[in-house]
């Protein structure tokens, strides 16, 4: 772990009509790009960071979030802001892939087609690689859906848990990271109708499904579920009325910077 110069800190000047705290991402990221920042080196304090971008605290934050949020940053309660040290898969930014569902008019049909193929695959590698721990992990968030079938936005959390810890369990960080990013894009839409998802015992019931096939170390069983269960949530995400071609629009408003992929 290392302590920062803070004379790597540029101070962050407006640029026309630019979003500061976006600024404040810009920077951050491209000091990791340089090699000004490694992973798990410590931020300098969020006062002194502040002072040093020359933005004010809640833009400091919002930043530090955005990034928390696609695992570049982790915040530690009484430790400081660090970054992020981890042989998991790397978290790619969505933001291209948007913009080229906004250039090429990409439909929800074709979003739901690649991230079907993406977890297909990855679900018959888990069925080979899964370890205990991980199995432990995928049956105490099946678990955690069927006790949130009254709290939608909780059941979406488990949710995404379970995918997220399929993909781990995979062993392939390539195809867990473009999972997540097309699954990112899905979930920004997902979660603004899931309160009146009426899907959700189905849904729970098709995870369950799945971890099954997983902990049998069927591969073929994993992905035919894995498959069904994506077809179902689709229909059932159509019925709510969720429009998967203004997803894009998402990262140009801030919708999605706290965003992690779930079904």
């Amino acid at each position: 772990m290392t302590d920062f110069n803070s004379d790597l800190f540029k101070t962050i000047i407006p640029e026309g009509r630019g979003n500061t705290s976006e600024e404040v991402v810009s920077q951050l990221r491209e000091m990791i790009h340089r090699g000004e920042l490694h992973p798990g080196d410590r931020l300098p304090p969020e006062r002194d960071l502040a002072k040093l971008l020359g933005v004010s605290r809640p833009t400091l934050r919002a930043g530090i979030r955005s990034l928390s949020a696609v695992g570049i940053l982790q915040s530690r309660q009484g430790a400081g802001t660090f970054v992020v040290q981890s042989e998991g898969p790397p978290q790619l930014d969505s933001s291209p892939l948007r913009l080229m569902a906004s250039l090429h008019g990409f439909t929800s049909a074709e979003m739901f087609e690649a991230r079907q193929s993406l977890e297909m695959a990855i679900a018959g590698l888990a069925a080979e690689r899964a370890t205990g721990d991980q199995m432990a992990s995928m049956a105490e968030e099946v678990t955690g859906m069927f006790a949130s079938l009254d709290e939608p936005e909780q059941f979406l959390v488990h949710d995404m848990r379970f995918h997220q810890t399929v993909a781990a369990a995979s062993g392939n960080r390539i195809l867990t990271a473009l999972m997540n990013m097309v699954a990112t894009i899905l979930f920004d839409a997902r979660r603004k109708t899931v309160k009146h998802a009426t899907d959700l015992k189905e849904s729970a019931e098709m995870h369950r499904k799945i971890y099954r096939a997983i902990r049998e170390h069927s591969p073929e069983a994993a992905r035919l579920t894995m498959r069904d269960h994506l077809m179902l949530a689709q229909r059932a995400q159509e019925a709510e009325g969720i429009d998967y071609s203004d997803a894009a629009d998402v990262a140009g408003n801030g919708d999605g910077a706290d965003a992690n992929p779930a079904t």
